[in-house]
């Protein structure tokens, strides 16, 4: 089983910018596609972004595209997540998860701790 540790986190203002970075123990990350979901106060998780194992294809959720993008870098096993044009809507613990297989559909589990996000207006 793979292990993930989030970072990236704080206090910006609405506008701003973050990277979050996932970074992944374990020999067969690059064959796994990665995600990026998170959760607010009172509220479900919610699906942010994925990314297939090469990289190619891509997933975002209708709220973020255009301001969010993920990546990654196999040979760190790290997946990153910038954030731009912040709002305060984005307040969230955000959490990175590995896919079940190398496609972003095929679901995703081995969590994260998360890091926390909050946007100030």
């Amino acid at each position: 089983q793979v292990q993930l540790v989030e970072s990236g986190g704080g206090l910006v203002q609405a506008g701003g910018s973050l990277r979050l970075s996932c970074a992944a123990s374990g020999r067969t990350f690059s064959r796994y596609a990665m995600g990026w979901f998170r959760q607010a106060p009172g509220k479900e998780r919610e699906f942010v972004t994925a990314i297939s194992w090469s990289g190619v294809t891509t997933s975002y959720t209708d709220s973020v595209k255009g301001r969010f993008t993920i990546s990654r870098d196999n040979a760190k096993n790290t997946v990153y997540l910038q954030m731009d044009s912040l709002k305060p809507e984005d307040t969230a613990v955000y959490y990175c998860a590995r896919g079940v297989g190398s496609g972003i559909d095929s679901g995703f589990s081995s969590w994260g701790q998360g890091t926390q996000v909050t946007v100030s207006a």
